[in-house]
């Protein structure tokens, strides 16, 4: 990409599009393209061709989606497997029939099989059973994965999927009912520790093993993947992440001690709700591919934390 392409951010909102914006405009990218869901509904598909039609984007990077955690994703499945096809069915079609010269798709680490061999390796998509708990997600963002490639195949377009694994960071979304773990948590302690109560309770037993990307290290990543890779080196889908994990009750004891940092002389008392589901027992990324290409993570899952919190704080 060159500074003036036209750069179209389909989820620019989100907290992987707003770091893919912050990234671009640090960067010098002055032709980027947004569109709020109200003014370009991405399940509507003539609109979608329409916007292509007339703005023409050189570069797209697909990080529209609906998005959620065990809660959501067991909730509205219908919602979860026919809004995320749509979307990515309607915008990599429209990239295609208008020339965009380069795609980049994202998905996400729960397409891998329930029960896949530890890390996850790129081959092992579609190789057992997905965890049912957001089985219509993954199958949704599969179909997408399949349909990048097979336009490679049939088109020669140069559409990148990418799987990041759990993200967090700048603009999360802090909801304890339908959001994903790490920001639900921060919101939950923050609460205890403002009511005084000092006690939250937890989904699972906390054993489930997890990966966690700062977003905009995600977004650093997307960036050089754009301006410096092709859909033939990387094939058909590369993964994103740190390489390292943790277990859910220790991700808890993190971000407790983040949120009590000013206050050593107190502490969150965390319970284990154990009738609720763990989700997959552990979901560890292979970043082999990625680290031979040249690109690492550099946030420590400590500091990113720190500042997810700081964002809490000025965003609650």
């Amino acid at each position: 990409m060159n500074k003036h392409d036209k750069i179209y951010v389909a989820g620019h909102n989100g907290l992987v599009g707003s770091a893919i914006m912050r990234k671009l405009k640090s960067e010098g990218y002055d032709n980027i393209i947004t569109k709020t869901h109200k003014e370009l509904d991405l399940i509507d598909q003539a609109a979608v061709e329409c916007f292509f039609r007339d703005n023409k984007p050189d570069y797209v990077f697909l990080a529209a989606a609906k998005v959620g955690g065990i809660g959501a994703n067991s909730r509205y499945p219908a919602d979860f497997i026919y809004n995320n096809t749509m979307i990515g069915f309607n915008v990599v079609h429209s990239a295609y029939k208008h020339g965009v010269k380069k795609l980049l798709n994202l998905g996400s680490s729960c397409i891998y099989p329930k029960m896949a061999p530890q890390p996850l390796k790129e081959e092992y998509l579609l190789s057992g059973p997905l965890e049912p708990t957001n089985d219509a997600y993954a199958v949704a963002k599969i179909a997408v994965i399949k349909l990048c490639n097979s336009y490679n195949a049939q088109y020669g377009t140069n559409f990148i999927s990418v799987m990041p694994t759990n993200l967090y960071g700048i603009g999360d979304t802090y909801d304890t009912e339908n959001g994903h773990v790490l920001p639900a948590m921060i919101k939950k302690i923050h609460e205890a520790k403002a009511s005084g109560t000092d006690k939250v309770t937890l989904w699972g037993d906390g054993s489930p093993y997890r990966e966690f990307l700062f977003s905009d290290d995600l977004a650093e990543a997307l960036l050089f993947l754009m301006n410096s890779k092709n859909a033939s080196e990387i094939g058909e889908l590369i993964n994103i992440g740190t390489g390292k994990d943790l277990t859910i009750k220790e991700l808890a004891e993190t971000i407790s001690n983040t949120v009590y940092a000013d206050k050593p002389d107190r502490h969150c008392s965390i319970e284990w709700d154990t009738s609720k589901p763990n989700g997959t027992p552990r979901k560890l990324l292979d970043v082999g591919k990625l680290t031979s290409l040249g690109w690492q993570a550099k946030t420590s899952l400590k500091d990113g934390i720190s500042i997810a919190y700081k964002d809490f704080l000025r965003n609650p």
